[in-house]
This record gives structure tokens, sequence and C-alpha cells, in this order.
């Protein structure tokens, strides 16, 4: 439905639910100029996430990457937080809401900032359950839920503060609070706010565990839920990251976990989907920190998610143990130890003693569900959670309300933030004809003068426990005060939360900083952040650089603290070295083409295609076929709809027809030039056209596996399931027994993934044949059946109508042979261990999801990553799951994996929803991080225009003096032509070749006599990513490498090589993306050439009497962690069997380092 045309719709819309999924609607519609009020009932945004230590499968810090977001959220001069607060009303209509809001009275106002002292006077200190914290630690009356809360600052509970409870009570708490900031008249308050939109995102309730007499939780003092073990896991937890027995604070020695707790069973019938990881995920994370034994016991491995099946086989490689069963458990009376019962895998029963039990506690509705059932006028389904279909799946039974994250079934972070960004595109489609407003873009404060003298200050952070546990943190900060121009340094627990942030930007201007060093994470994924800060604090945004002292250090060097502490230091001194030459650059801005050119005609590209129409854009949609339709052709009925086919016939017909969408058919993709706002699309079709656009979505989609396994093509009666579908739905299956085999090219060592819809297939496709012929005897052979969320009924269908399930280990994998046309399986059984004969009519194969074959010249002409398995690679797994890298360019469907048809509707109206900001802002801001040419300096020779991958430099033949001119439009700054420019006149902004030189000069002042140092070049999108990928992996490597990042691996001049050797360097290694993979199309090329080529960088080093293996360069990929800290170790024995170098000043080197003076 759209706005009435009687009412111009309202420019805002009401999130409610400050978790992630709220927070990234907020976002999105506030980027886009909505006004935004977001509605949340604790204390703080942040939802559960925040709650959490790690992410699976990268085991990111959960805070880490959500704290930005936080701060984020409370920076934006569009959105308005309205925390403690709960609707009570709803009325009017899609449009013009009228919503009344109760916002419950804090007792402290807005001057509260949040220093503490009021709860260090509480007379009550300590003597609560924090929520926040699951009970296991203390708070007083007055508190603040968690250090990184949004906003920060203290709530008084009302229930329990003497004051207000009794009025008795010294009011310590006012006379300690200089800010005048608590206030006891305060009351509760109702407000009134109009909104077009309205977005549910309340999220979720774990499961009460007490309810699960069985298994002793509240009974037994060592079983915890598995959210209480996340908060002893977390850093700033109870037990500072450190899991402890609740009996007696001593460190398990074996700990066991229990799945389905509150999941597929009577009384929630539904899969959670997501514990199988989260407990995989904890029981690698405290095995890694305290080298506990780890159990876990399951029923069906549901590791169905993109890269999920290789961390559980990483968590199998650390001797995690998995059993196929769910125990009994009971305490012994003394130790408190735990019994767990069960049957093993040889059918013999085991019992085995457990220090502590962790279950694995199921997703559950909201408590005040069925309130906000009542207030909203939506419906709910048969579970309490909100109804939503399966081609609607953000759009609930109201029109203008929508719904993401897992308020409408159980769902994990990215598919979350997936619906967060499809709900806040429908609401913007909804309320298109309203007036939006970027006129509330933050007024930042003039950029003051730095001055000739460098101020620099040095923030370290200890990241919980993820530096500080690790890396001697006070010892880096006493450290950094010694470096040049350094007059501040300090440590934080947390550098980006926002309490941080202002103390950041205190001490900026309490000591007239002009520089600033963050010693903490990845610059990739906090760098925007901390520029801002500096922005807000006067000063230009480059005048700042970060010290990755975690992904490159604690967590790859953990067993190695006082060497990471030392590599610390050097990465800190590097930092200020680069820093203190840092000066003030300038960015600039270039309009958007406002349209959109989508690649993939099937559901997906036309979902996303629709959504920027509606959202009035052009859409160029280009579809390889000769009509529209996809896979979603092949598919006749999913288990929810038995007609999908009417779904796709209507999409196909309103894309058709709208009028904004210009359809190219039978078309492939030549070429691919421009960059963001500013994308052409050169065509292979008959009239050779040219499209332009300013965003770019990726819906290629991905294709069924033909079998090579199973005798398949062999026998008309062994088919594929879209083959077998196609038959059903001829009625044309005469069959008196069926086998289905699953997991037929997924899960094995050739794709190491799980395809994810096989199962769901297998059991539709089962349940049709059923329906058709109930007599038909069906088995599935599988490994794990993996119905995930509401799925899991359809399961429990097939065995209720005879349906026989047979599992299956994977080195032991069915046999299937064909004597005299009749089909013949045998399987031995894992649960009775023996073999099964089955004699068939026909053999289904359940075979895998694969990358489209031309998916790898897309990605090169994109220049986008594909991962390991062959699928295109988002930006971020959690927080970024539809974006690329490369700004501009966006992924959706099974071309970013494979994906039910609800998952891939969502993800096309997110891709749809991200492209659409940039569509309705119309600009887009360039980096300031581009080449800059010396006009007086420059002999005009072109060699710069020559190995320029991107047309950003011309000759400039206007003047007498002819000069080559840069458009910082074009130039992606990724330094080819500064390399080949002979006499120096191109200096790369933001690292330009002094500031890489005192790098270099910095890392070097001390070398170890006992190992050898190494110097490496990584290109910022590869194999720097590659080297955070190793850590957050914690793949260990040898702490004797300092990495200095550039852009390019071709930015990497001879001259920063010789100088490293000459400078003592035993080693320089240089690391960029694979040959037909770079970032900058040709930089790798450029870099493999100086190497290589005769006369090159090698030639110079043997004529110096150095061995050339000195010098390394390597292809690693962003997901190549693993081939990064391989390549480190290799090099780094090369270099102990050369022995330490022996060059001293040469000649011949010193020729070749004129530059560098």
């Amino acid at each position: 439905m759209v706005a009435s045309e009687k009412h111009e719709p309202a420019h805002s819309v009401i999130v409610v639910g400050g978790g992630i999924g709220g927070m990234q609607a907020a976002l999105d519609l506030a980027e886009s100029g909505f006004k935004i009020y977001l509605i949340e009932k604790n204390p703080s945004i942040g939802g559960t996430m925040a709650q959490l230590d790690k992410t699976f499968p990268t085991n990111d810090c959960s805070m880490c990457i959500l704290s930005p977001k936080m701060v984020d959220v409370s920076r934006h001069q569009n959105i308005e937080i309205l925390t403690n607060s709960e609707i009570e009303r709803i009325d009017g209509f899609a449009g013009n809401f009228k919503v009344t809001v109760r916002k419950k009275a804090r007792y402290i106002n807005d001057k509260c900032v949040g220093c503490g002292l009021c709860a260090e006077k509480c007379v009550l200190k300590n003597k609560f359950p924090n929520e926040f914290d699951e009970g296991l630690r203390k708070r007083g009356a007055i508190y603040i839920p968690f250090p990184q809360a949004v906003p920060l600052k203290y709530i008084v509970d009302k229930e329990q503060c003497l004051f207000l409870k009794h009025g008795k009570c010294a009011r310590n708490c006012i006379k300690a609070c200089t800010a005048n900031a608590i206030d006891f008249e305060q009351k509760d308050e109702e407000a009134e706010l109009n909104a077009g939109a309205i977005i549910f995102a309340q999220g979720f309730e774990e499961f009460d565990a007490c309810k699960k007499y069985q298994y002793g939780y509240g009974r037994y003092k060592n079983v915890v839920t598995s959210i209480e073990a996340e908060r002893m896991m977390c850093a700033s937890g109870p037990s500072n990251g450190i899991v402890l027995r609740p009996f007696d604070s001593k460190s398990p020695k074996k700990i066991g976990f229990i799945q389905c707790v509150g999941s597929r069973d009577k009384e929630n019938e539904y899969c959670s989907s997501v514990c199988c990881m989260y407990s995989t995920k904890e029981a690698m994370i405290i095995k890694e920190h305290q080298d506990i034994e780890c159990d876990v016991f399951y029923i069906d491995m549901r590791a169905y998610g993109k890269d999920f099946e290789q961390y559980i086989e990483r968590a199998k490689n650390m001797n995690i143990k998995y059993h196929r069963c769910l125990p009994s458990i009971e305490e012994m009376r003394d130790s408190k130890n735990l019994i767990l019962t069960y049957e093993a895998e040889d059918g013999k029963i085991e019992r085995e003693i457990f220090d502590m039990v962790i279950l694995a506690v199921g997703l559950c509705p909201p408590k005040n569900n069925k309130k906000i059932a009542d207030v909203s006028g939506i419906e709910l389904n048969n579970y309490g959670f909100c109804k939503t279909t399966e081609t609607t799946p953000v759009e609930t039974s109201r029109d203008g309300i929508y719904v993401c994250g897992a308020f409408s079934g159980p769902k994990d972070i990215p598919e979350t933030v997936m619906q967060a960004s499809a709900a806040a595109s429908k609401a913007k489609t909804l309320l298109s004809g309203s007036k939006i407003n970027f006129a509330g873009e933050k007024k930042h404060p003039s950029e003051r003068e730095t001055g000739n003298e460098p101020r620099t200050g040095v923030f370290v952070c200890r990241c919980g426990i993820n530096i500080g546990s690790v890396v001697n943190v006070p010892d880096v900060v006493e450290y950094a005060k010694t470096q040049p121009n350094v007059v501040y340094s300090s440590e934080n627990t947390y550098s980006c939360s926002q309490d941080t942030q202002k103390k950041i930007k205190d001490a900026i201007e309490k000591y007239n900083l002009n520089r600033v060093v963050v010693a903490a994470c990845s610059p990739r994924t906090h760098e925007p952040l901390f520029r801002e800060t500096l922005i807000e604090s006067g000063l230009n945004p480059y005048l700042f650089e970060m010290a990755n002292i975690r992904d490159h250090c604690s967590w790859v060097h953990s067993h190695e603290p006082v060497k990471a502490t030392e590599k610390a230091k050097d990465l800190v001194k590097m930092a200020v070295a680069k820093v203190n030459l840092a000066v003030p650059l300038k960015t600039t801005t270039s309009d958007v083409i406002r349209s959109a050119l989508v690649i993939g005609g099937g559901v997906s590209g036309m979902t996303a295609a629709l959504e920027i129409a509606n959202q009035g854009y052009s859409v160029s949609l280009i579809e390889r076929n000769s009509e529209l339709g996809g896979n979603l052709k092949n598919v006749l009925y999913t288990l929810t709809d038995p007609d999908v086919s009417k779904f796709l016939n209507n999409l196909i017909t309103q894309v058709t027809n709208k009028d904004l969408i210009k359809i190219y058919t039978n078309t492939e993709i030549k070429s691919v030039e421009g960059y963001v706002g500013d994308f052409t699309i050169n065509l292979n079709n008959t009239n050779k056209d040219t499209l332009k656009g300013g965003v770019i979505i990726v819906a290629t989609g991905a294709k069924e596996y033909k079998p090579k396994e199973f005798m398949y093509g062999t026998n008309p009666g062994i088919l594929t399931q879209s083959e077998f579908e196609e038959k059903l739905s001829k009625n044309n299956v005469n069959a008196k027994r069926i086998v289905m085999i699953q997991c037929v090219g997924s899960r094995n060592d050739e794709r190491n993934y799980c395809s994810r819809i096989c199962c769901n297939v297998a059991i539709k496709n089962a349940l049709k044949a059923k329906e058709q012929n109930q007599d038909t005897e069906i088995f599935v052979l599988y490994r794990d059946i993996r119905t995930y969320g509401f799925n899991e009924k359809f399961y429990k269908e097939a065995r209720e109508k005879g349906i026989i399930f047979i599992g299956y280990e994977k080195d032991k994998p069915p046999n299937v042979s064909v004597e005299g046309g009749k089909i013949c399986v045998e399987v031995e059984d894992r649960y009775i261990h023996a073999n099964i004969k089955i004699d068939a009519d026909f053999l289904v194969l359940s075979s895998a999801i694969i990358p489209r074959t031309d998916t790898d010249d897309l990605s090169k002409m994109l220049k986008v990553p594909l991962t390991q398995s062959g699928f295109f690679l988002e930006a971020h797994m959690k927080l970024r799951p539809v974006d690329f890298a490369t700004e501009g360019i966006f992924v959706c469907g099974m071309a970013h994996s494979p994906k039910l048809l609800i998952e891939s509707i969502s993800q096309s109206l997110a891709a749809a929803g991200r492209a659409s900001i940039l569509l309705t802002k119309g600009i887009v801001q360039t980096e300031a991080v581009s080449s800059e040419i010396d006009s007086e300096k420059c002999i005009a020779c072109g060699n710069c225009i020559v190995v320029c991958p991107y047309n950003a430099l011309r000759m400039n033949r206007d003047n007498e003096k002819h000069f080559v001119e840069s458009n910082p439009l074009l130039c992606k700054g990724c330094g080819a032509c500064s390399v080949v420019c002979p006499v120096n006149a191109i200096k790369m902004n933001n690292f330009t070749d002094i500031q890489i030189n005192s790098m270099i000069k910095a890392a070097l002042e001390t070398i170890p006599e006992d190992e050898p140092k190494i110097i490496g070049f990584v290109c910022n999108w590869c194999s720097y990513a590659g080297a955070d990928n190793a850590g957050v992996s914690r793949f260990q490597y040898p702490p004797n490498i300092r990495l200095i990042r550039v852009m390019c691996s071709g930015r990497v001049e001879p001259e920063f090589i010789y100088n490293a050797l000459l400078l003592g360097a035993d080693g320089v290694f240089i690391g960029g993306c694979h040959i037909n993979d770079c970032h900058y199309i040709s930089g790798n090329v450029h870099a493999e050439k100086r190497l290589k080529s005769r006369n090159g960088i090698k030639d110079y080093i043997k004529d110096a009497g150095l061995d050339e293996r000195r010098v390394r360069l390597e292809w690693v990929s962003a997901a190549e962690g693993q081939r990064f800290a391989n390549v480190v170790k290799d090099f780094t024995e090369e270099l102990k069997n050369l022995g330490q170098n022996p060059l001293k000043l040469k000649s011949k080197l010193i020729r070749g380092c004129e530059k560098i003076n």
C-alpha cells in the first residue's frame, strides 16, 4: 500500500527496538534524510549483541564491531533516541500514524556526564543482580547498564532506591554529582509522535532454562545458560573474560554443551537457528583462552550459513568433541560436578564427569509480544512471533508497519541486518513522496590551525582482554610517551566506545593535540569512527593514524606476550612516525547518476530493481538469458507456498510493466568502468549498448551442481532434486520406493560448505510425493537435517507421515549400484550400526548449489572479491552483508551464498535499500587519498598516464610548459603513478614517500639478534585484510614482521625495499591481491614486473651481494588468513637459514636510494 493521496506522508519513521536490527534500520533511513525516533525499552541501545563476547564465524569481538554502530546512531542528527520508553498506542494509517510513547522516568537528566561518582556513593552499591550480566554481577540502585552504553547516562532503579521507595536515604548520590544531574522529582512522560511508517525490531527473549527441569538449571550449581557463559567470556564481564564455575569460582577443566534447550521440542517445535553455531563459538573461545576440554551434545549440527561448515571443522581440529545425542544430567553431592549419561557412537552407554555444563537456550518471542500485537494491530504466528510470509518477509499484517530481526523468527546477526535494511527500504518506498531532510547533517566546528609542530596524542586500547590479556598495555602507554612529539598517552578499555570518544575529544582540547594515534584494531573497520571524532574536535581527519595491535599482534601472538608487547611498541612507534608527518587533506564531492544497474534477472535482481524503481529511480536490468525468472522458474512450490509460480509471474509482470525499468535480455556484460556515482557497463548484446548508473547490484545467482557421484547420468531414475520436482509437478512419479541422498557435492573436501536449501527441498519433495501416493516408501539418507527456523515443523510432519530418515557418516557414504536397470542403494545406518540395502525406483540426489562459471569474470570486471568457495565476498559478514568493500556495488541472492527464497527476497530488498541511500543523497564524497602532481617538477614524460588504470591522469598542453594533471574524482589512490615518476613529481596523499620511509626507519631502530626481522608492505584490500583475517581466526605466526599498509602493492617503490635492507631488515615481504583480482586492476602486475624483470629489484639485490630470497612477493586475498600466517612462517624459516642480513652500505644500493634523501 502507498501512503494516502489525501495526506502528504510524514517524513519520520519510528523504529521500535535498539538492538542491531533497529540501529541498522534507523541509520539507513536517517542517511536517506528521514527523521527517526528510535524507541528502546531498556536504558541503553545495543540489544543482545552488546552482551556477546564474540561473533561467529569470524570470532570478531562483538562490542568492537557493535560499538562504532552505537556511536554512529548517537551522533546522527536525524536520529532521536528514546530509551526507557515503550509504545502505548498507535492510531492512524500508513503514511500518517499517531503514536503515543511512554517515557519512564530515569531520575537522571541530560546533564549527566557518566562519571559514575553517584554509583560509587550509593549506599546500596553492589546489592542487586545486574541484568546486563545476567545476574552474575551486582549493581547498585543507581547504575549504568554497561560501560559502552548509549546514552552514557546513569539510571535510578525506583524499585530498589531507598529514597524513591521509602523516602529515607542520605542521598549521597546527589551530594556526589557535581553536574546536578540527579532529579528525584522526574515523572513518567507521554509523548505523541507522528510517523509515516513503523518498524518493529524488538528481538527475542532467551528461553527460561528452569522450564527444562531435567537439566537442573537453578538447582545444580554449575549448570549455566549460554548467555550467562557469554558474559563470563566477555572481558568486561563479571569474571573479566575468564569462565569460572559458579559454585566455587574455579576454572573448569571440562565443559559440556547441551543443545536444543527450549527448541525442537513439544513446547517450542521450531529450531532456534543459531544455537549450534554460538555453542561452537563459545567452545572455541573458551578452549583458546583457557585450554578447557569441551564436548558438544547435539541432535543435528545446523551449520547452514556462509562459512559455517568450515567453522565447525576448525572446532573439530581444535579437539572440540561432538556427540550426536542429548544426555541426561545429575549433580554430584560434594564437588557439584555433573555426570552426563549418553549413548556413544558405538551404541554403548557412557557416563562422563564434567565440571560445568552450558545449556544452549533457544530464542523465544518477546515477553510483551501480545501487548505489541494488541497496541499495533499486527498478527502473531502460532509461536508468538510476528507473522510474515515467504514473499513478504518484512511486512506485517498491517500496512505501513514493518518488522525485522528475530521478532519475526529466530535468526542470526547477518540475517537481522539484512532484514533491517530491507524493512528500512520498504518504509522508504512507502514514504517516497514525503519531504526528506538533509539539513539535519551535523555542523562540525571549524577546522583549527594545527601550527608547525606536531602535538601527538596516543590512545592505547585494551579491547577488554583481546589486547590486554597478551600485550602489556601500560608498558606500551609509557613507551609511547618517549616518542617524538608525543605530549599525551593513555589507555582505554574500549577505544571505540562512546565514553572513550568523548575522552579523546577532551584530551585533544586539554592538551591542544593536533595529531592522534589510536593503537587498537584494524583501520579497515574503525578508521572512519576515529576520523569522525577528530572532525568533531576541529581537527582534520587525516591527522590520524591507527596501530593495529589486536588483529596483527595480540590475536596472532597470543602465546608470546613479551614479544607481542615489543611488537606493539614498534607498531605505535611506526604510527607516530607517520602521523607526525601528516598534513591536512581535503575531500571533494561528485554528483551521483540517479539510476541503478542491476545484473541478473532472477527473483533477487527483479526484487531489487522493482524496489528501487518504486522509490522513483530508473533501473537497467541485465539478464543473460532470453527471459526473466532465473532459478525460480524451476521451482514450482515451496514448503509454505503450493504455487510459487504465481508469485514469480506476478513479479515478472510488475517489472516488465514498470516504466522506470529498462530490461536487457540475452545480454552479457563486456566490461565495467567508473566509480561510485558514475559507473559504466558496456554490454555485449546486439546493439552493443552502454549503460550508466550511480550504483550496481549483483544478483547473478548460482546453479545446481550436476553430480559426478552416485552414478548420476547412467539411469533415468537417478535425478537431482530439481529434476525430480519437475516430475512431481506433472504428477509423473509412479514409484513404490524412493531414496534421497543429501549433501551430494557439498560438505566435502572440494566444497566444504553447506548448500543450505537441500534439506528443505528434499523434505518438500518427499512430502509432495507422499501427498500424491501415500503408499510410496521414501528414505532420506542424511548427515544432518538442517530444517532451521520454522521449517522444523515440516521435518516433523515428514516423520509423522512415515518418511524414513537414515543417518550416515561423512566417511561412510551410501553405495549406489545399478543392476539390470534396477537401482540399489546400500548405506550403514549410524544409529543401529548395520548396513541397509534399499531397492529404489527413483534415486534423488540433493546436489550442491555452486557459483556460476562466469562469476570469476564478473568479479574481475567489478574489482570485487570472491570467497574461497567462489561466491561473492561481502564487506563484512555481520554488519555489511550486502555491501562490497568497493563503494557503490552491492550483492544479493545466491550470488552471495546459497539461500531460501525468503532470504533472497530479504537480501534483495536490503541491497536495494542500501543502494538507494546513494541515489537519494545525489552526491558522493571522494577520498582525499589521491595523487597530487607538482606541475613545476613534472617533465611531461607520460609514464604515469600509461600505468594509471582509471584514466585519472591527462596531459595538460594548454600552456607552454606541458605537465600532467590528476582528476581527484577518478583517482583511486593506488599509487602506481608515483612509482614510475622519474622526478618525484607525484605525491600520494596520506601515503607519501617520506611517511612510509619514516615508518621503515621506526620499525628498524631496534633489530633483534636472535631472529630475523621482516618489513612487510601489504595492500589495503587483500593482503592487509588477509592479515586481519588471520587475526580474527587466531592463526598464529612469528611476531617478527612489521606491516606497513599501502593502498596497493603497485605503490611499493623499489626505494622502500632498498631502504629497509640498508637499515638492517633481514627480509622484505610484499603482499598483494592475486593476479587478475587486483582492486586497482593492474597494480599487482606492475609490482611483480618491477621485482622480477631484468634490471629489476632482485637484480639490484644480487648485485649488492644479497640473496634475492630476502625479498618475497606473495598474493594473499582477504579470505586467506591461513595463507598469510603460513607465508610469514615459511619466510621466517627461510630467513633463519639465510642468516642475518650482511648488507652494509653498498654503492649500487646508494644510487638506488637517492630518492630517499
